[in-house]
Parts: structure tokens; C-alpha cells; sequence
């Protein structure tokens, strides 16, 4: 498959903090490339670089076919964040965004109303943004960074605060996008990155810990459930307890990041209920 984004060495750094430390992966044409991590892991500060809105500190980041200044106009950026203008329609708002990249008046009108069809929001036309219900609004923004046509989707956290049934439907909108377009998504849980995701990227404090695809991240421990933990505020006597404890328990640790305490537990056999 083809490369179409490569990151060399990234990294971000605010006076002494480093935010992402020298990371690199590569991302491929027309796959779903999932950044998983607790919060404050530099998720957003990573994609924030690949898509031109910070500075890189140092590293690169390298569009193969295009120059990065032709590749802002072929990226749509989602941000956690939900951004529109509460006093317009969803019509209004997405024949707005499109006028704003110059496209002509027939072809927004008709990419419009193929977006609202796809993400279940047809019959939310000519209702004000405002009044949206929560998951509808996070579909919306979905909407708004589509209307250009982007061949690069980026998406902070896309199932944020979605009720069940926008979370299947963004899902499946996601899946498939994936056959025309590059997504790359951030997430903080594993079973989204599990379900939605080709290859997955883990990364903690600015670190790049793994990158495989979710089955080789299991395969490599054979057949069992995976837990994911976070503890806050822990100290190094807590943390050098709850490591024996682990150790008394055969547990396998497949990723530990530094503080807070945060494991990828793996219980070999057993499935979660």
C-alpha cells in the first residue's frame, strides 16, 4: 500500500516541556490509522503538526506526492471541539464552508446534501445547529471538514461524548470513507481503535510505544482479553505494589506508560462480560 504521510523524529516542544518526542510512523493511501493514548499523551499535539495548524519543533513531516502547502487544501481537521455557527442551519452552514473554498454554488449544493444523507442528518436541513442534540452536532463538524472533498481526514476523537446510535453511525460513515480517503483518528479508548482502525499507534507522554495492526497486537500474546488502566496520582511505592501485584497474578503488561500509571493488561484465556 502507499505511503502517504510520513513523520520523521517529531517532536514538540513549550519552553523545558517536551509534549512529542520524536515519533515516527508512517501513514498509508486509503487506510484508518488510529493515535491511541490516555489524555495528555500529545495525541492532539501530533495530529496539530501533521495538518499545519503548530510549528514543529523538530522532525519532519512529509506529504509524498504533494508539497505541504498544496496539502492544506486536501486535509479536513475535526477537532475535538465541536465549531459551527449556532444561529445557522446545518443547510446554511455547510453551503457557507463550501463558498468559502471557492467551490462552485451547484457542486456544494449537491455535496451537501449527500453529506447530511451519509451521517443521518437529512432531516435536520433547515433546523439551527444550536438545536442540535450532542451527537448530532459532532456529526455536523464531521460534515463541515468533508465539504472540500479532502483526500486526508483527521478526526480528534470522533466518538466524544456520542449517544450509542451516532456512535455506530459515525463508525460506519468512517469505515466507509476509508475506501476513498486517508483517515487518521485520534482515541483514548482501545476498543475504538480496535474496531476502527487498520493499524493503531500507541503512544504516552510524547513517546511512540508500539504501532502495529490491532491483530498483530493481539496475536503477539495469543488469546485472551486486553484491559486498559489509568490510575491518577500515583507514587513509586504504589506503583512498585501494584507491579508485584501483577506479577503474583501472571498478568503480562504489553504497554506501560510513566505517570500516571497507565498498562495494557493482558489475562490470557479469559473474556470480559
Amino acid at each position: 500500500m502507499e505511503t502517504i504521510i510520513r513523520i520523521e523524529e517529531l517532536k514538540k516542544r513549550y519552553g523545558e516541556f517536551t509534549a512529542v518526542d520524536g515519533i515516527s510512523f508512517d501513514i498509508k493511501r486509503n487506510e484508518i490509522f488510529g493515535l491511541l493514548g490516555p489524555n495528555g499523551a500529545g495525541k492532539t499535539t501530533t495530529i496539530s503538526m501533521i495538518c499545519g495548524l503548530l510549528p514543529v519543533t523538530e522532525g519532519e513531516v512529509i506529504f509524498t506526492n504533494n508539497n505541504r502547502k498544496d496539502c492544506k487544501t486536501k486535509i479536513g481537521y475535526c477537532p475535538q471541539e465541536n465549531i459551527f455557527y449556532p444561529k445557522l442551519t446545518c443547510l446554511e452552514q455547510l453551503l457557507f464552508m463550501g463558498q468559502m473554498y471557492g467551490m462552485p454554488s451547484k457542486i456544494v449544493k449537491q455535496q451537501v446534501l449527500e453529506l447530511l444523507n451519509l451521517l443521518g442528518l437529512n432531516d435536520k436541513t433547515h433546523v439551527r445547529a444550536g438545536k442540535l442534540s450532542g451527537g448530532m452536532k459532532r456529526r455536523l463538524n464531521i460534515c463541515l471538514v468533508l465539504i472540500h472533498d479532502p483526500e486526508i481526514l483527521i478526526l480528534d476523537e470522533p466518538e466524544a461524548g456520542l449517544d450509542p446510535q451516532s456512535r455506530i453511525l459515525v463508525r460506519d460513515f468512517i469505515k466507509t470513507i476509508s475506501k476513498e480517503k486517508t483517515v487518521i483518528l485520534t482515541t483514548h479508548n482501545m476498543d475504538e481503535a480496535d474496531r476502527l482502525a487498520d493499524r493503531v499507534a500507541i503512544i504516552d507522554h510524547g513517546k511512540l510505544l508500539i504501532s502495529d495492526t490491532p491483530q498483530n497486537l493481539k496475536r503477539t500474546v495469543g488469546e485472551g482479553d486486553i484491559l486498559e488502566l489509568v490510575i491518577e496520582n500515583n507514587n513509586e511505592n504504589a506503583r512498585k505494589l501494584f507491579y508485584e501485584s501483577i506479577e503474583l497474578l501472571s498478568l503480562e503488561i504489553l504497554v506501560a506508560g510513566n505517570f500516571p500509571l497507565f498498562l495494557f493488561l493482558f489475562f490470557p484465556g479469559l473474556h470480559f462480560r
